[in-house]
């Protein structure tokens, strides 16, 4: 049972906006194709976990304190006898491990996962018993990339890959036993605990003024919008159409995650989308799907 969904990351939304809308860093945007990468592999885990049948709670994507230090679980599993805690990695590429590092061929060392989750699970370990429970913990790391490959990987090391996925899911859904109240209790608490993530979020700065006005496509993600006389959006790039009202609520909705401390006003939509000739047009859609405030010049929509 998927006891808590995972949701798309804010910083990835505002990343995403901002590769459409402004002149980044190239280590802006290798940073952004690897959230997109990241998040694209937990989605893949998270469809296979939504398979299980046994008694299990499903946790995705926890972020918990524990002695004043925050560490990240991608997903957890409460099964009767066991907490399953998985590590989601989406790399790709030839692999190799050399003196407890792990480098990517030929030879660029890249952050070695057991470390992370060795940091993880001693955590998890402190948070569970602090928190008056007691169950054995089960740390794995999952490499979700069909892909990916790993030369010398030592036999003890807590990994995963994709072929064994389906055999190892299979082993966990063969186990008996049931779920308790205390197996709950310690789900609803593990939610209920989790640290606000906003203080992590790293973003480029960017201000109104500098971002690319225009609509832009759901699809391909680019600015590439025109709008026709009827009520559809055209993407000039990839052709794909939208309904305009569609096209201009999800402009709002960037505006909301780019700039939360401004106003929606009907003048502020019609200049972030740009290409909706008309005012009244913008106004109809705002006053049909949001909360309207204010009077006269000031009013806005919530």
């Amino acid at each position: 049972m998927e006891y808590k969904v995972r949701t798309e990351p804010l910083e990835l939304q505002v990343m995403r906006i901002l590769i459409a809308r402004a002149d980044l860093a190239e280590s802006d945007r290798q940073y952004y194709r690897n959230l997109e990468k990241g998040y694209e592999g937990e989605l893949f885990f998270d469809s296979i976990t939504r398979q299980l049948q046994s008694n299990c709670l499903i946790l995705n994507d926890l972020l918990l304190e524990a002695n004043h230090s925050t560490f990240q679980i991608d997903s957890l599993i409460i099964f009767p006898n066991s907490l399953q805690v998985f590590d989601i990695k989406n790399n790709e590429g030839d692999h190799y491990f050399e003196e407890d590092k792990l480098f990517l061929k030929p030879n660029l060392e890249i952050s070695n996962p057991v470390d992370q989750i060795k940091r993880t699970e001693n955590r998890f370990r402190r948070w569970v018993k602090d928190h008056g429970f007691s169950f054995p913990i089960v740390v794995n790391i999952v490499f979700v990339n069909p892909r990916f490959t790993l030369y010398q990987a030592p036999m003890n090391m807590p990994f995963i890959f994709h072929s064994q996925l389906d055999r190892y899911f299979e082993q966990l859904d063969s186990h008996t036993g049931k779920l308790t109240s205390k197996h709950k209790l310690l789900a609803d608490q593990l939610i209920n605990s989790q640290v606000s993530k906003e203080p992590f979020i790293k973003l480029p700065t960017y201000d109104y003024g500098n971002l690319r006005k225009g609509i832009i496509c759901e699809k391909c993600n680019k600015i590439a919008v025109a709008v026709d006389r009827g009520k559809h959006c055209l993407c000039l790039d990839c052709g794909h159409k939208e309904l305009v009202e569609t096209a201009v609520l999800r402009s709002v909705e960037e505006i909301k995650l780019l700039f939360p401390d401004r106003k929606i006003t009907t003048n502020l939509v019609h200049e972030w989308c740009k290409v909706v000739p008309s005012k009244k047009r913008i106004n109809r859609i705002l006053e049909k799907n949001l909360k309207k405030s204010g009077k006269n010049k000031w009013v806005y929509f919530e």
